[in-house]
């Protein structure tokens, strides 16, 4: 058995940085040392090319009588960038304390060689293990996987074998609570770029002859709310999921303080819509969001001029039940109809991303023909998860997007237990990211008795 926290380091020193040319001998030697270790622990690797970066494909168990894991993870890295922020070299990893300092060390490096520790030591105590297993390993993840989907889409009858995904890319609040993440948001976002002249005007010749493109602009947004919170389009909330009481329980028992939350948002005060918490709002509601706006003089002092054009760049979240394209539906009608037609606009596509949802075992709304395979792995993380770390895991939505999940669902039927293990503090794509170890160890024993539960039967 290899040492996974000297492993870790080794990946650690690959600078994988997907988004970056430069870094295209980082990507090869990360691609390399995965496939490596994996062969050295006893899979058959294949290596799938792309029109970008590999993905690596290693499987071990033939029989096809076995219950069947799919652990999914990612073998590159944001960028470093600021350099001059990090303490230590941000691709020479250090151990601090209990913590594992360097790019990737808690996104996804250090959970995926969780994953793959346990995995290994399972394997040489039990090397007659009654459990296919299939590392799904790629290397765009954090530039939003564009090889992905046409990957899930050539090997779905190979993926389509297994019972259900295995992985750990997503958070928990504290080392001794696990959150398992039930729940993903979607996306769907665009650019509305409003034209009024055919250039900029001296706002003191031509003031008050014509609508101002940033006035169009914030008119608009302003149409797009109602005043407690909701957004003003209709038909936007007509398939979200009910929030069940049991979801509410789970989000209680995270404890967390509103008060301290509103302090370190550094807010006056909350704006939610009517009937639900802080905390409840950012898990189980879909939203729209202004993520830019801007039109006019930019500089220093003032230039009074009426700009040419103004835009806005919109996202929305969106929940179980909701469809990306209902949702762009309704939002470019809403733009259209409320646009001032004393201007000109188009609105620009951006990318898209389908909600994701997983209801554990037992609750009132299980579905009936859940995969008994399924529910056997969440049955066998909670009691897992309760004896490694001490506490029962709670069962979330999370208010982030991951669409690849939802793409593994939709290709291949497979719905995916997320065991999160990073944590607030580990800086995630920020300088200084590091990684608990304690963590580590505790979530190698959870993951390698969760495989073996799965196993038994």
């Amino acid at each position: 058995m290899f040492d996974p926290i000297e492993k870790l380091k080794e990946f650690i020193r690959h600078p994988s940085v997907s988004a970056d040319p430069a870094f295209k001998e980082g990507m090869k030697g990360a691609q390399n040392f995965v496939a490596d270790l994996l062969s050295s622990i006893g899979f058959d690797v294949e290596v799938v090319k792309t029109d970008l970066h590999p993905i690596i494909l290693a499987t071990r168990g033939a029989n096809p009588s076995w219950p069947h894991v799919i652990i999914y993870g990612h073998y590159d890295v944001q960028p470093a960038d600021p350099i001059n922020l990090w303490k230590t070299p941000a691709f020479e990893p250090e151990i601090r304390g209990k913590r594992l300092y360097g790019r990737g060390s808690a996104d996804n490096k250090g959970p995926l060689m969780t994953h793959i520790a346990a995995v290994a030591r399972v394997l040489e105590r039990r090397p007659d293990l009654p459990l296919r297993i299939t590392f799904m390993i790629e290397g765009e993840e954090e530039m939003g996987s564009p090889s992905f989907p046409k990957f899930l889409e050539k090997y779905s009858d190979r993926l389509k074998e297994a019972d259900f995904v295995f992985l750990s890319d997503t958070g928990i609040p504290a080392p001794d609570q696990i959150v398992i993440t039930c729940g993903l948001r979607g996306l769907v976002l665009c650019d509305v770029v409003v034209t009024g002249p055919k250039s900029d005007l001296h706002s003191g010749l031509h003031g008050g002859v014509l609508r101002n493109p940033i006035q169009a602009v914030t008119e608009l947004c302003a149409s797009l709310h109602l005043p407690d919170g909701r957004v003003a389009i209709k038909g936007f909330y007509d398939d979200v999921m009910l929030v069940e009481e049991w979801e509410r329980e789970q989000i209680r028992k995270l404890g967390t303080d509103q008060e301290k939350y509103r302090e370190f948002l550094g807010i006056p005060a909350f704006y939610t819509p009517p009937g639900f918490t802080p905390f409840e709002a950012t898990r189980v509601l879909p939203t729209l969001e202004f993520n830019g706006i801007g039109g006019g003089y930019q500089g220093e002092g003032t230039k009074t001029v009426i700009p040419s054009k103004a835009f806005v760049k919109i996202s929305c979240r969106l929940v179980a039940n909701q469809k990306p394209e209902k949702i762009r539906e309704l939002l470019y009608a809403a733009i259209r109809e409320r646009m001032p037609k004393d201007v000109t606009y188009e609105i620009i596509d951006q990318h898209a991303g389908t909600p994701y949802v997983v209801v554990p075992p037992d609750r009132a709304n299980t579905p009936k023909d859940q995969s008994p395979v399924l529910a056997r792995a969440f049955r066998a993380a909670d009691k897992s998860i309760a004896e490694v770390f001490g506490k029962a895991p709670l069962y979330l939505r999370e208010g982030g997007s991951v669409p690849i999940i939802a793409d593994i669902k939709r290709v291949t039927g497979l719905d995916s237990v997320m065991m999160g293990l990073f944590l607030p503090e580990d800086n995630l794509h920020a300088p200084n990211e590091s990684f608990n170890l304690d963590v580590m160890k505790r979530g190698m024993e959870a993951s390698e008795k969760i495989l073996e539960a799965v196993a038994q039967g």
